[in-house]
Order: structure tokens, then C-alpha cells, then sequence
């Protein structure tokens, strides 16, 4: 069994403090960690161009990328998996961009409560913005418009989660072949803007969905494997990380012990852990060695 829990390493300075309390809240939890081998990944966000969830998910799909891409072109492939050609997945994702202090703030589509309705009346408001763009585009579903470019193009763009959890500013493309994108979404937002579609949002207090984001690149045959079917993944403690909410989310990994841990706890789970900037994952001693060796987990849980 893999599990696989995104926010589950704290940045160092709020490590050292949280291992006692870990110990305390979440006991099963810990006894893993003293029982496994920790296999320490980098996961920078300049490299990859998506979140260290993202690396893991796309590194266990055997994704290898091609030349000129990130290891983020991979996520068009693995987000839309149904598509019957082998040809690039470019997606655009339905967003909120608003004005902050660093330029403009991204929401993803799956803080905004989009719906097929809402999704398809803007799909067919932005017709002929795609053709004046030389664009063509598929509706996937609610969330993901997949985009054909009318020859092949390189572009390194980011995850929509990644961007979300930075700034627009610093993952906006910048590259030459992107201009056409970048007057798409710009016309789409003054199209968009009194659209219907927004005006309901607006009454039920909704943000608008005021632009698209691009990213992926990648072909299915790119993905060389499935994800094995036991992996499980609890994002319970992401939002909190993120935050650095660091009681709210001891409070989520209490309720991660009580639902998920504590009932595995005579199991030897496979644990994957993503921080800001790694990914480690312990595999499980088992016979004899597991009950020799206990490691003292704090030496890579504090370390960046």
C-alpha cells in the first residue's frame, strides 16, 4: 500500500518544533517513520515546474520527458487520460486571476465550483477568439479545454496548482511562440468579463472565471506505466502547510491518525511525504531488520 500525504513536511524551522507534538498526535504515524528507510528526493520548482505531489504522481507513471520540456509537460497526459490520440496534451484550465501584492494571484479550478453549464457557455462565447488566436480547442470537461496549435510548439509552462501556490508573475510565458496565447487571455478576459456566466457567479458569490491557464506538452505514450492500485492520497495536511497554519494542521494529522493511520497500524505502508521543496518516501523494514533497526526520524524530518 502506498500512502501518500502532500503537506506532510514541514520547512525545517517549524519541523524541529512539530516532531514532539507528531510523536504525541499521531503515534501510528511515528512508528512508521522509526520502522522505514527514507529515500530523500529534490523537488525544485525551477527544474520541474510543478508541485513535489505532481513530481511524485508523474515520477510513479514512469513519465520521461522529451527534449526542450519540464517534467510538468507530463501533467496534460496524465489530467486527461481518456483522449484516444498520441498527439501533444496541451490543457487550459478554467481560473481566477486577481490583482496581490506580487502581481496577480491564481485560483484553480477546483476552488471555483465550476459547472458543465457554466464551462460549456463560455467555451461557446470564446469561438471566435480561438480562431482569431489560430487556435483550435476540445472541450474536456468543466474544468479542461484541450488546446491544438496549428503546428509543434515548446513552451515551459507551469502547473496551475504550482502557480496557484506562488505567483502568476513568476510562471507567466514569456517566450515568443507564446504570444498568441498571451493575446488569447487577454481578449478572453474582457470577453469574460460582464459575460452571463460571471453575472450568476456574482449573485451566488462566486469568483468569476476570468481566464485560462496553459500547460502540459506532453503524449500519452510518455507515461510509461499506471500508478499502482493501492496508492491512496490524503491532502489533508497540504492546505494548512501552505498556510503555515502549523495548529491547524497538527488538528489535521489528529484526524488522519484516527481515520487513516491508526486503523493500518499493524500494516507496513509504503509513506510518500512532499514538502516544499522534497519528496520523501520510506519503504517499510520488515522480518528481523525492522525489529533491529529503528531510526531516529527526526534527522531527515528536520533537514531541508
Amino acid at each position: 500500500m502506498h500512502i501518500v500525504l502532500p503537506g506532510a513536511l514541514p520547512d525545517p524551522g517549524a519541523a524541529t518544533e512539530l516532531a514532539s507534538r507528531l510523536a504525541d498526535t499521531a503515534p501510528t504515524l511515528a512508528r512508521w517513520f522509526a520502522r522505514a528507510r527514507a529515500d530523500i528526493l529534490a523537488s525544485h520548482a525551477a527544474d520541474t515546474r510543478c508541485t513535489p505531489l505532481e513530481h511524485w504522481l508523474l515520477e510513479a507513471r514512469g513519465f520521461r520527458a522529451g527534449p526542450a520540456q519540464h517534467l510538468s509537460a507530463g501533467l496534460g497526459p496524465l489530467r486527461a487520460p481518456d483522449l484516444a490520440d498520441d498527439g501533444p496534451v496541451w490543457l487550459a484550465e478554467l481560473t481566477h486571476m486577481a490583482p496581490s501584492r506580487d502581481g496577480a494571484a491564481l485560483l484553480t479550478a477546483n476552488t471555483l465550483d465550476i459547472t458543465d453549464a457554466h464551462s460549456q457557455a463560455l467555451f461557446e462565447a470564446a469561438q471566435e477568439a480561438f480562431e482569431d488566436a489560430g487556435l483550435a480547442m476540445d472541450y474536456c470537461a468543466p474544468a479542461l479545454w484541450r488546446v491544438r496549435w496549428p503546428e509543434p510548439i515548446a513552451l515551459s509552462c507551469a502547473s496551475p496548482a504550482l502557480v496557484a501556490a506562488s505567483s502568476v508573475n513568476d510562471w507567466w510565458p514569456q517566450e515568443t511562440a507564446a504570444r498568441p496565447w498571451r493575446r488569447l487571455v487577454n481578449t478572453l478576459q474582457m470577453l469574460w468579463h460582464e459575460h452571463p456566466v460571471n453575472q450568476d457567479r456574482a449573485r451566488a458569490g462566486l469568483a468569476p472565471i476570468n481566464s485560462l491557464w496553459l500547460y502540459g506538452g506532453a503524449r500519452a505514450g510518455q507515461l510509461a506505466r499506471p500508478l499502482p492500485d493501492d496508492t491512496r492520497i490524503h491532502d489533508a495536511l497540504y492546505a494548512p502547510a501552505l498556510a503555515q497554519d502549523w495548529g491547524g494542521w497538527l488538528a489535521a494529522l489528529a484526524h488522519l491518525e484516527a481515520e487513516v493511520f491508526a486503523p493500518l497500524a499493524e500494516h507496513r505502508p509504503t509513506l510518500v511525504l512532499t514538502g516544499r521543496e522534497r519528496i520523501v518516501t520510506l519503504a517499510a523494514r520488515t522480518g528481523w531488520l525492522a525489529r533491529l533497526r529503528k531510526d531516529d526520524w527526526r534527522s531527515w524530518w528536520s533537514n531541508p
